[in-house]
């Protein structure tokens, strides 16, 4: 086979390839899941059973009250429901004292101009929030959330001690923000270990696009030993368990943001639940998942999220918990491996210089990361110079070639199919052997003028994690109408563009290869140009000027070339 013809199908492969990473990105395999036994539960949305009522007497004790025969506590409890506030920095912590339930967690989000902040925490129609309590091994809610706990609020802003004690049972939670910005979370039922905290369900408020969207992830995400396993929010059907002993972490996340919940004690385990989501005018209600067999097409539809269930091996549980953005040196910086959350692909060795590289233009040069992209792949362009010039000049010397390798292909021609039609391998053995002769005579490597295009797919593979995943480049507008680069653009004018010039660069460059090869590249432009189509805006900026960069340079070598002759 033409060694040229081989290059051309690697080279379309590549191109397969990355359509391929695009459309369906790798995942860490999930771990095997663990069929969980739940008790049977009321819809999440609802606490299930008249606020404030205790339990009846011939009902078992409520968990977190003294076991029998010991000395009743006395009663600590507030008079009315109040809502907490607890800040560090810009983060905003709400808390309310009836179950000591987080409502609202909001960090500063430079894509939201109007409040420039943004709540982590899910809107919901009813509770439980984050950090309620559970009883059993399902989402059934525990009677200490419809209490009204005492709240004893730190001097500094920064903590508050939540205290019951009375017919719902025993329970004290604190809460507290650390120095790292972390928030510590305390919890403790005495002489009781059958309950769990709730976490959840996902994280932030994600918007109906974004509901629907292929490249916005919801998943729950941990870290077990030393490997991190995600759990697709839209692909679970029932529950999976975690072991307790060795994880290092678990959170809910999505693309750009991370609720992780750090253990400071241990765990017996954490029940990863999938719910159903159902919008309406009273906001989000969470509905269990049904059996396969039993669910409806209207259930099948709706978007799906997760909640954690964590269960402590004692009466206590003690969390650090990271609520914010999935900044890779925050999350790095912070010692607990967070940073594996960040998914930079196979290239993320590429991927995250070049991120630290755009962060320092935008700091020190620039503040746009449009133009940082620009600067950037200016410089990738002068760093790649030396391969893309010998390059270009072995695709000259090959042009030059074409007419006496094309007498060789003519003079083999009749010759490369024997009289029943099949190939005569010994012919195109002799006839490839030829053509590499010339070229071997000449100095000419064949595969030289694949290969810049072969070293460009790794930084379009790392740019393409890079923008699909930094959080800095989210809402990150360039100019005009491109208010976000990690968004494809509304109107479609750069891959257009894009495009043009890709059409333009064919057309400059060398025409080297057979007929059939030149007319594959000339029609690379198009399929690129819908390919990129749904791409990122920043990725098209990136390959649009390196378009524009290889022009110039084929522009000057024609120049020289014409001064030559």
């Amino acid at each position: 086979m033409d060694t040229r013809r081989l290059l051309v199908a690697f080279l379309l492969s590549m191109v397969v390839i990355l359509v391929w990473y695009t459309l369906f990105p790798p995942k860490p395999a999930p771990k095997a899941p663990v069929p969980v036994e739940t008790a049977a539960p009321a819809p999440v949305a609802g606490q299930g059973g008249a606020p404030g009522v205790p339990a009846s007497p011939s009902s078992p004790p409520a968990a977190g009250t003294p076991a029998a025969g010991a000395v009743p506590a006395p009663p600590v409890q507030a008079a009315g429901e109040e809502r907490v506030v607890l800040q560090t920095g810009r983060t905003r912590a709400v808390l309310t004292n009836r179950g000591a339930q987080l409502l609202s967690l909001e960090v500063p989000e430079k894509a939201n101009p109007k409040s420039g902040m943004l709540d982590l925490v899910r809107a919901r129609a009813a509770g439980p929030y984050p950090y309620a309590l559970t009883t059993g091994r399902g989402l059934a809610p525990h009677p200490l959330d419809q209490a009204l706990f005492r709240a004893e609020k730190g001097a500094d802003g920064r903590s508050v001690l939540f205290r019951y004690s009375g017919p719902l049972g025993v329970a004290e939670k604190r809460f507290r923000f650390n120095e790292k910005g972390l928030l510590d979370v305390e919890i403790r039922l005495p002489g009781r270990s059958d309950w769990g905290v709730l976490l959840g369900p996902g994280i932030r408020n994600p918007t109906a696009e974004e509901m629907k969207s292929r490249f916005e992830r919801r998943r729950g995400v941990y870290k077990l030993a030393d490997k991190v396993t995600i759990v697709d929010a839209q692909g679970a059907a029932e529950g999976v368990e975690v072991a307790g002993r060795g994880l290092r972490w678990i959170g809910l996340e999505d693309t750009y943001f991370l609720s992780a919940q750090i253990p400071q004690t241990a765990l017996d385990r954490v029940v990863v639940e999938p719910v159903l989501v159902q919008t309406g005018p009273g906001g989000a209600r969470f509905l269990p998942v049904p059996p396969k067999d039993q669910i409806t097409k209207e259930q099948k539809d709706l978007s799906r999220e997760l909640f954690l269930i964590l269960r402590p091996a004692g009466d206590s549980l003690s969390l650090s918990s990271h609520w914010g953005p999935k900044d890779f040196e925050r999350l790095k910086a912070l010692g607990y491996g967070l940073e594996g959350t960040v998914e930079l692909g196979y290239f993320g060795f590429l991927a995250r210089p070049l991120l630290a590289g755009l962060h320092w233009i935008y700091d020190h040069i620039v503040p746009n990361y449009g133009w940082a992209i620009i600067l950037m792949t200016i410089l990738i362009k002068l760093v790649l110079l030396p391969i893309t010039h010998r390059s270009t000049m072995s695709m000259r010397k090959m042009q030059e070639l074409n007419p006496k390798v094309q007498s060789i292909r003519d003079r083999y021609k009749t010759k490369l199919r024997d009289k029943q039609g099949k190939p005569n391998l010994e012919m195109q053995r002799k006839m490839n052997e030829d053509v590499m002769a010339v070229y071997k005579e000449a100095g000419v490597n064949p595969a030289g003028g694949c290969f810049p295009l072969l070293l460009q797919m790794p930084i379009l593979f790392a740019f393409y994690s890079l923008l699909s995943t930094a959080v800095d480049l989210r809402g990150a507008p360039w100019l005009l109408w491109i208010r976000d680069l990690s968004v494809h653009d509304p109107y479609y004018v750069l891959p257009i563009v894009m495009g043009i010039t890709q059409v333009l660069q064919v057309r400059m460059g060398p025409q080297a290869g057979d007929p059939m090869q030149r007319k594959m590249f000339q029609l690379m432009p198009i399929f690129m140009t819908f390919l990129f189509l749904g791409f990122p805006s920043g990725l098209v900026l990136y390959w649009l000027t390196n378009n524009v960069l290889t022009i110039i340079q084929l522009q000057v070598y024609n120049r020289l070339r014409e001064r030559e002759a």
